[in-house]
């Protein structure tokens, strides 16, 4: 059975709950993401923020820079690394969600998007690797 880790990204752009929310709406426009984990000082997961927090947070809340504690999403799925990548797999399908965060005793080391998993199952289908 194939592990979360097999497939994660590790290169994980996250943001802390302090960092303020159009910062965070710049680094997702900046990467072409479409959502951020949010961590504490030592990577431990506490939220995520994502375009609908924020599309949310610019039709319904006054303007003010605000932390984005104060818009992400918490409690959130999440994996860990050992994680069969079946079981995320069927949380991806069964969510509207399009990424989990993946841990390792508690702490922030990768994500797993739906595209992640579109990918390996195709290569794997295919035998032959067809995206970078």
């Amino acid at each position: 059975m194939v592990k979360a880790k097999a497939i994660m990204k590790t290169n994980v752009l996250a943001v802390t709950k302090d960092t303020n929310v159009y910062e965070a709406i710049r680094i997702m426009v900046a990467n072409q993401v479409t959502g951020l984990p949010v961590v504490d000082d030592d990577q431990t997961l506490v939220g995520i923020v994502t375009e609908k927090d924020v599309l949310h947070m610019l039709y319904e809340v006054e303007d003010s820079p605000n932390p984005v504690s104060r818009f992400m999403t918490h409690p959130v799925v999440s994996f860990d690394q050992e994680d069969d990548l079946e079981t995320i797999a069927e949380s991806l399908r069964g969510n509207n969600f399009r990424r989990v965060p993946i841990l390792s005793e508690g702490r922030l080391v990768g994500v797993i998007s739906r595209r992640d998993v579109i990918r390996h199952i195709t290569e794997m289908r295919l035998g032959v690797k067809l995206f970078v």
